[in-house]
């Protein structure tokens, strides 16, 4: 339950307001002293959700003054607390003032039952709406922190999605299991699949990439396993296996859902014993390879299909990545866009509002093929709207509008995604930062 700390020296206050919150289920602890109450804060801090305080203390006294510093006090110390103040003795400037600094409401004596507690519990939920996003934003800083001591091979990112997937990466990389790294063509599987090899036990061994889906099923057990001479037409001399060549090090099967089932069997042999057999050989080979796949295939469906084996996707699955779309990542867009135009030329705001309305089914791969081409054919320093070559865009360009004018919850969200940052937010709707703000005063959204 949230705890409500009631600072009052007069018992009775105290009593009455206690009574009210039980009736609510709201937690109270109870102070008679402004030095009693800061006590409390700096024993209990974090279990206090909200403070209600009196503003005199002192027999007689009806300036305030003691309130006015009590409050100050638990600003400087927690300010992001919010603090309702009751007085028997209401001056309006004292009022104003203190809503200015930051209290959430100045209510007289006797107060109104049903304002008050519509008053607490809408704190305490925008309270606790707020310590998530701060325990949110204070992990994603720590996450960065951490990854700062691992080789993560240039990838740009600025989204907590994909920082996630990031951070896992790492924290598995060193265990010598298989890893699958699921999500659509032209997320970055193989940026992944290169960031857990550089922080394995084997980071000094070879990173071999087979793509499944890039070669004929008849060609793929050769790829896999090497093939002796004879074994198959064409198979003049012997060939080493991409299993041989990756021996010590990193094996990375991309598309692996397309991988026939005869090679399927054969994979599953070489996880379970680390031996293989060349095609047209009967000499066992022993390696010691550390598997990473990646697929944007349902392997699942494919298994009540009958045609992925389940005793192999659970041997490939023990640990899963999942990188999202692009477009469910959209901090990464603008920072990967200005990555890929490589300083040579910067975007404008037309064009930045138009990546991020974008929907990106190509993910990263089609992000950087607009980018590549933006900045052959623009012919001045600046990328504007009309040089990206989208369809939406170019619509925008010739008036009809990038986007909807952002509602309420539009708006909300885009803050929430740039935990704050009004800059990154307005980016993201399209709008100048100035225009942001005014949206924001004219629908009542507090400056974070």
């Amino acid at each position: 339950m949230p705890t409500v700390l009631i600072i009052d020296d007069n018992a009775a206050i105290a009593i009455a307001l206690e009574v009210l919150f039980s009736l609510h289920d709201i937690d109270t602890l109870r102070a008679a002293s402004p030095d009693e109450g800061l006590a409390a804060l700096a024993r209990h801090g974090e279990a206090i959700d909200l403070v209600v305080q009196d503003m005199n203390f002192t027999a007689d006294t009806t300036s305030g003054e003691e309130g006015v510093a009590l409050f100050r006090a638990i600003r400087r110390q927690h300010p992001d607390l919010p603090v309702i103040l009751l007085t028997a003795w209401t001056h309006l400037d004292a009022a104003v003032d203190l809503i200015k600094a930051g209290a959430a409401d100045y209510l007289a004596k006797p107060w109104d039952d049903k304002r008050l507690i519509a008053t607490v519990k809408n704190l305490l939920e925008l309270g606790q709406v707020n310590r998530a996003l701060r325990q949110r934003v204070q992990g994603e800083l720590r996450q960065r922190r951490e990854l700062a001591q691992y080789d993560l091979r240039g990838m740009v990112w600025q989204d907590p999605a994909t920082q996630r997937v990031i951070h896992l990466a790492c924290q598995v990389a060193r265990a010598d299991i298989p890893v699958l790294i699921s999500g659509p063509n032209g997320t970055g599987k193989e940026r992944i699949a290169e960031i857990i090899q550089a922080n394995s036990a084997v980071a000094s061994g070879p990173f071999v990439v087979l793509n499944c889906g890039a070669l004929p099923a008849e060609l793929i057990e050769a790829e896999l396993f090497g093939a002796d001479a004879g074994a198959y037409t064409g198979a003049s001399k012997a060939r080493e296996g991409k299993f041989e060549a990756a021996d010590g090090g990193t094996l990375f099967l991309d598309e692996i859902g397309n991988l026939p089932l005869a090679g399927q069997m054969k994979l599953l042999r070489v996880l379970e014993t680390g031996r293989f057999e060349r095609l047209g050989s009967n000499r066992e080979r022993r390696v010691e390879v550390r598997i990473v796949s990646a697929t944007n295939a349902d392997l699942p469906a494919m298994i009540r299909a009958g045609t992925f084996r389940e005793d192999l996707y659970y041997r490939l699955n023990v640990i899963e990545l999942k990188l999202p779309p692009l477009a469910s990542r959209p901090g990464d867009i603008l920072p990967l866009a200005r990555h890929f135009l490589a300083g040579a030329k910067t975007l404008k705001p037309d064009a930045e509002a138009a990546l991020l309305a974008h929907p990106w089914p190509g993910n990263v791969r089609e992000l950087k093929n607009v980018m590549v081409r933006a900045r052959l054919l623009a012919t001045g320093d600046d990328i504007g709207v009309a040089d990206l070559g989208l369809p939406a865009a170019a619509a925008g360009a010739n008036g009809a509008g990038i986007d909807a004018e952002p509602d309420r919850d539009a708006i909300s969200g885009a803050l929430a995604r740039a935990h704050g940052v009004v800059a990154q937010a307005a980016a993201e709707l399209g709008l100048s930062r100035q225009a942001l703000y005014r949206r924001m005063e004219r629908l009542g959204i507090g400056r974070p």
